[in-house]
């Protein structure tokens, strides 16, 4: 890794810490500058505005799950106990995608660019095998595993669950999980 690649990763470690605890609008540049050990300046190249960094930041976290936590459409239920590991392993994300959700995308897609063609193809796939319902779209169930995934997450309105909790209790978390996601598509 060159200073370049090194000292981008340093903002996007710092802007992720930072942004999660405070938002865009509460995130200071001074603050992830000193963390990351790169001058403002040179933040200010790389991404171009604090709201460019934190798109970055948010990427790289969505990134982050992609690789922990792929789709395969034929086994939903361990797709959405992947998610629920990697939500408690890395909950920076889903405060991530809760302040891009209150500051930058209320409503619509989070993330507009994403090419999601390939998972809902797979979806579709599985439905074609008699593994999915076929009745359900595509992008709906994808949206709702997701969701499901999310019940213990830091964007739970009941629970938050965090690798303190025993882990007797994350079995039957990951138990009940699995268990909904196969009754809620199944054929």
């Amino acid at each position: 890794m060159d200073k370049a690649q090194a000292s981008r990763r340093r903002l996007l470690d710092a802007g992720a810490v930072e942004f999660a605890a405070h938002g865009v609008a509460g995130g200071r540049v001074d603050r992830i500058s000193v963390q990351a050990k790169v001058s403002k300046a040179q933040m200010y190249a790389y991404y171009g505005s604090k709201e460019g960094l934190f798109d970055a930041v948010l990427a790289d976290q969505v990134e982050g799950i992609l690789d922990a936590a792929p789709l395969t459409a034929d086994d939903l239920p361990g797709y959405a106990v992947r998610l629920y590991d990697a939500y408690l392993a890395h909950p920076r994300l889903v405060r991530l995608a809760g302040w891009a959700r209150l500051e930058r995308s209320p409503v619509g897609h989070l993330f507009a660019e994403a090419d999601e063609t390939p998972k809902l193809r797979a979806v579709a796939d599985a439905q074609d095998a008699g593994l999915i319902d076929p009745s359900l779209p595509p992008a709906d169930v994808h949206a709702m595993v997701i969701a499901m995934a999310m019940t213990w997450s830091p964007g739970s309105l009941t629970y938050t669950a965090t690798t303190d909790d025993p882990a007797a209790d994350h079995e039957r978390r990951r138990a009940s999980l699995a268990a909904a996601v196969r009754r809620a598509f199944a054929p």
